[in-house]
């Protein structure tokens, strides 16, 4: 594996640490806000995020020696930049608050497995988009449904209202990943997540005003796992999505995300003293099992599995 595809699928692996962690912030916060209240807040936060960011990030891009770009490179920079953002921003809100009001209606079990089938949706998807996968990706993808199956079904699975709308979920957040595959070799990453989540908020925000009744108070007695989906699950973890899919092949990438299913279980067992039975280990060894898997380098993979 190259030294940048490494370093790529290590930002991926601390993506899916915080967004596993951040499923106890999500359980503990949805006690006090409705699902559009907390994810207009910690949208619009994790947006405010990384404004600094983007001035700190530009400073340092002022001592680099880079070819000057003209006018009309600049607004084309621009307008897919915000095309992007807008895009992802959206697919964002929709699959965000679709998994929200999914959960309401199913076990977290049943949750859990239906959203993470977007590491196999990926690769059906990106067939259309001409992303070729190795037979050993596909096999990854087998072995990581199974310790999926393992870790989250914990009882008997049939469809229901709130399964489907999970299944719409992890649809949805199989095509952001694919829109983020295609703007994020584009344009500046931060920039594209910034905008992402402002998009996400703004959406959010007018769903909350129209259908719930929110209340300062309430947010504000959930400001610590509010606080850390914004700043740690919204700002920092998708920006490390947008920059670690950068040359990833978007099946791989998927895979690894979808590790934040392993360490929800663990953060639940941590945090807030949930036990973790022999199963869930299994399904654990598995996952990470089908991550090393999909790591492993291939003969003409660079000819089977186009990023």
């Amino acid at each position: 594996m190259k030294k940048g595809q490494m370093r790529n699928s290590l930002l991926l692996l601390l993506t899916a640490c915080i967004w596993g962690v951040a499923f106890v912030a999500q359980s503990v916060g949805m006690e006090y806000v409705g699902p559009f209240t907390f994810n207009c807040v910690r949208s619009i936060i994790g947006g405010l995020v990384l404004i600094p960011c983007i001035w700190f990030l530009d400073r340092l891009d002022r001592d680099k020696t880079k070819p000057e770009k003209t006018e009309g490179e600049r607004r084309t920079e621009r307008k897919t930049l915000l095309v992007g953002g807008i895009c992802c921003g959206t697919v964002l809100f929709l699959a965000s608050n679709f998994q929200q009001f999914g959960i309401q209606y199913t076990s977290v079990g049943k949750a859990g497995f239906i959203t993470a089938c977007y590491i196999v949706i990926v690769p059906v998807l990106g067939i259309f988009f001409q992303k070729k996968c190795s037979p050993v990706l596909w096999i990854s993808v087998l072995l990581a449904l199974a310790g999926l199956y393992l870790l989250c079904m914990t009882e008997s699975f049939s469809a229901g209202y709130g399964d489907i709308l999970v299944f719409v979920c992890a649809v949805l957040f199989s095509v952001h990943i694919l829109v983020i595959d295609y703007f994020s070799p584009k344009v500046d990453g931060v920039r594209l997540s910034c905008i992402q989540f402002f998009v996400c908020g703004i959406l959010s925000g007018a769903a909350m005003l129209v259908t719930e009744a929110p209340r300062l108070s309430a947010i504000l007695n959930a400001w610590q796992p509010i606080l850390y989906a914004g700043v740690m699950s919204c700002g920092v973890a998708y920006t490390l999505q947008i920059v670690g899919q950068k040359g990833m092949n978007p099946t791989v990438a998927s895979l690894i995300l979808s590790l934040e299913s392993c360490i929800s279980v663990l953060a639940g067992w941590l945090i807030l003293g949930q036990t973790l039975s022999v199963r869930e280990g299994l399904g654990c060894v598995v996952m990470f099992a089908a991550i090393i898997l999909a790591q492993l380098p291939v003969k003409n993979r660079s000819k089977t599995c186009m990023a």
